[in-house]
């Protein structure tokens, strides 16, 4: 019970994150909207699998049958994972500010956010995600209830970031192209000295 309890309770942090700036760019006019009926879909998909499995999982027998054990330390693991995942997902919409959004959008103003964690990696939020998919992993052992969202941010990593990368060098230019030449998508860019 313990460890659906710490899952829980970060997917409420990771809420009390967000909301803030949901309410904040609703003010900010859309001017650029890519979004996809694929991409609302894999995005509905990682709710059911954030959300909802887990839920199934937590108060019904449903999902016994996918049960797997691992050590107690895994548990403990997962809750020190999703601590980094919940402070880079903090940090990554404190830095975006107003020019965050839920899809491929550009707002008002848009600017190209080059500082905070946006300085080594392109999508730290996509960082965080996967971070996040590997905490459910830990903390809820379960085959379905532990990996469902990951496959799902998988596809919606491989199928959006490219379409996004775009999008930002048809509004960016050379200024972006600089920057990518400078970061990593997710991973910090290892550099030679």
């Amino acid at each position: 019970m313990f460890q659906i309890a710490a899952y829980f309770l970060g997917l409420i942090v990771m809420q009390m994150i967000r909301r803030p700036y949901e309410r904040r760019v609703k003010s900010n006019r859309i001017v650029v909207a890519r979004k996809t009926a694929l991409e609302k879909f894999l995005l509905a998909q990682m709710a059911v699998g954030i959300v909802f499995i887990p839920l199934i999982y937590a108060f019904t027998s449903l999902l016994d049958f996918a049960d797997y054990r691992l050590p107690s330390w895994t548990t403990w693991l997962g809750i020190g994972v999703s601590a980094a995942a919940l402070w880079f997902f903090w940090r990554s919409h404190a830095d975006l500010g107003r020019n965050w959004s839920p899809t491929l959008e550009l707002r008002e103003e848009h600017e190209l956010i080059t500082h905070g964690v946006y300085q080594y990696v392109r999508h730290p939020m996509y960082a965080a995600g996967m971070l996040w998919g590997a905490v459910q992993g830990l903390i809820l052992h379960n085959w379905i209830a532990g990996w469902s969202p990951f496959l799902s941010l998988l596809i919606l990593y491989f199928l959006r970031v490219s379409r996004e990368e775009q999008m930002m060098l048809d509004q960016f230019g050379e200024a972006y192209q600089a920057y990518r030449q400078r970061t990593g998508r997710i991973f910090p860019r290892w550099r030679r000295s």
